[in-house]
């Protein structure tokens, strides 16, 4: 038997994460959404992964584009992941960014970003799993990355050794 969902996500919540946002662009429509569900899949080819909630307002605009990018947002960047994660009706309202080489909003100031092709698109529960194939990508690497651990935002401390 499935673990309840409230002990589920008190589990996961004790996994700490970098946050992302995920951009997309398609006939003159923008959508970005909070993402920690990311995940390295394959170098050869590159391959990455995300998980998005099917009631998002993203799965449109990131299907009828097929593509999208993730951006990794920096220690600094926690109102951006608040802004994204909210229900507001323009998220680029305000929000610096730029077009990226297929097409997806490319936030300003973030740690780094990959662009991907929709590769192929999984039902998963209540989320959509999106294989995307790594098309371009850049780190800034003066910055360093927000993380999420515990309901709460972090930043990265090395250990003393």
């Amino acid at each position: 038997m499935p673990v309840n969902p409230d002990e589920f996500r008190r589990a996961l919540g004790r996994f700490a994460s970098g946050v992302t946002v995920v951009t997309a662009q398609a006939d003159g429509s923008m959508a970005g959404i909070t993402v920690s569900a990311f995940a390295s899949v394959s170098l050869q080819p590159p391959y990455i992964l995300i998980c998005i909630d099917k009631q998002s307002g993203t799965i449109p605009v990131l299907r009828a584009a097929g593509a999208f990018a993730v951006n990794f947002l920096s220690e600094d960047q926690a109102h951006l992941s608040n802004h994204f994660a909210s229900k507001r009706a323009d998220k680029f309202a305000g929000v610096s960014f730029r077009q990226g080489q297929l097409g997806a909003p490319l936030l300003e100031d973030t740690l780094g970003y990959v662009e991907c092709r929709v590769v192929r698109e999984v039902d998963a529960g209540d989320h959509l799993l999106y294989l995307g194939q790594v098309e371009a990508s850049g780190v800034d690497e003066s910055k360093r990355p927000l993380l999420y651990y515990h309901s709460q935002y972090h930043r990265l401390a090395p250990l003393s050794s």
